[in-house]
């Protein structure tokens, strides 16, 4: 009976258990709650496991799959928004700067067109 080896990992699969449990072999290998001892450990006694146990193996990698799914939408929507609220913040900071030097400009413009007129007042009357 040949073996062959999982890709990107050191789990040795038996062609037959790979034909006969394909999909609970794909949850095991991708399987973020092992490590490759454990894997290679269900692999190695999925042959001898009931269907109730094979069923309840499918079970717990599937709840798992999916928990890890939803953990990893929640945190996205959160880095989105965390994201989001960084470029408010960073539009809102640019728009304050911009203001304020607008501001600037504005009082640097009264001053000078006072002076001017000061300017042309005093000439005015010498």
């Amino acid at each position: 009976m040949p073996n062959s080896k999982a890709s990107s990992t050191n789990l040795v699969i038996p062609d037959e258990t790979k034909k006969k449990f394909p999909d609970i072999i794909k949850l095991i290998v991708s399987s973020e709650s092992m490590n490759d001892e454990e894997r290679q450990y269900w692999i190695n006694i999925l042959p001898v496991m009931t269907p109730d146990q094979l069923s309840s193996l499918k079970d717990i990698l599937d709840t798992e799959k999916k928990q890890l799914a939803a953990i990893d939408k929640k945190y996205a929507k959160e880095i989105e928004t965390i994201g989001t609220k960084k470029l408010v913040e960073k539009t809102e900071t640019e728009r304050r700067k911009r203001r304020l030097g607008r501001r600037e400009k504005e009082t640097e413009s009264q001053t000078q067109d006072t002076e001017v007129a000061d300017d042309l007042l005093k000439q005015i009357e010498s």
